[in-house]
């Protein structure tokens, strides 16, 4: 294991059980005690975690990992649930889609040029890493919204969201999150980044959340959309029972990846 990916492991660590001590992320890696202890004081001092007597924490119950520093977790499964979402858009949809891991993933998926063929696809995205990515792809066409960046997601933010948005239809918006209950219903972990999602679902005629499982019945800081504004369900299951209820009750389609689409999403 080289030793920046022995860092971004010992950050999901930390990040994943808000706290943690030396000897548990040694077991986890198996490495020695003072390897961990260079490593934490090390993420100290880049202000990433804070140091505790014999281990670290999180910075506060806010904190969010820099993109740059995450492993992908759960790959197949979000693999599964891009290929489900790619599969739910119809050829030369306008698609809108927001920052982070699987929604990255959606967007390659809708890319593929094997996916549309020459009927394409419009992206419309507030993500740089999703806009840059896709922007050799010849038969898709990306828009990119106003704002300003966020270095730990590379999402763009901010009032010139809505801005670049008010006068766009999007057939669907394919969001990321953080956590989904059915309480605080869609939630991520930045205001901005919250704010900007709901523009994005704003300007869509159909709202589908992308998300595995470990983001069922998880709640973080900044409140998306309530259940009742979102269409489909994208994820690898299982779905909580009472998560599924709730789902149900609101109106919104569970689909799980790699089971046959029924057809594209629905309109509200």
């Amino acid at each position: 294991m080289s030793a920046q990916h022995r860092l971004n492991r010992t950050l999901e660590l930390v990040t994943d059980r808000g706290n943690v001590s030396i000897a548990e992320v040694a077991q986890a890696l198996g490495v020695s005690t003072a390897t961990v202890r260079r490593d934490l004081n090390l993420l100290a001092e880049q202000r990433l975690v804070t140091r505790t007597h014999g281990g670290a924490a999180v910075l506060g119950s806010g904190y969010e990992l820099p993109l740059q520093y995450r492993i992908p977790r759960q790959a197949e499964a979000k693999l599964a649930i891009a290929r489900t979402v790619a599969a739910l858009v119809p050829p030369g949809a306008a698609v809108g889609l927001n920052g982070g891991t699987t929604t990255t993933e959606v967007a390659r998926a809708l890319g593929a040029s094997d996916r549309h063929g020459s009927v394409g696809v419009t992206i419309v995205t507030n993500a740089l890493n999703i806009a840059y990515e896709l922007s050799v792809r010849e038969h898709v066409k990306i828009v990119v919204t106003g704002g300003v960046p966020r270095s730990r997601s590379y999402e763009l933010v901010g009032p010139l969201v809505a801005a670049g948005l008010a006068d766009v239809n999007l057939d669907v918006a394919v969001l990321g999150v953080d956590g989904l209950t059915a309480r605080s219903g869609a939630t991520t972990v930045h205001e901005g980044e919250a704010d900007a999602s709901r523009h994005l679902a704003a300007a869509a005629a159909g709202v589908v959340v992308a998300a595995d499982a470990t983001k069922l019945g998880r709640t973080t800081f900044a409140r998306m959309l309530p259940l009742d504004r979102l269409d489909t369900l994208v994820t690898d299951g299982p779905v909580p029972a009472d998560l599924a209820a709730d789902l149900a009750g609101a109106g919104v389609e569970v689909v799980l990846a790699g089971a046959p689409p029924q057809g594209g999403t629905r309109a509200r």
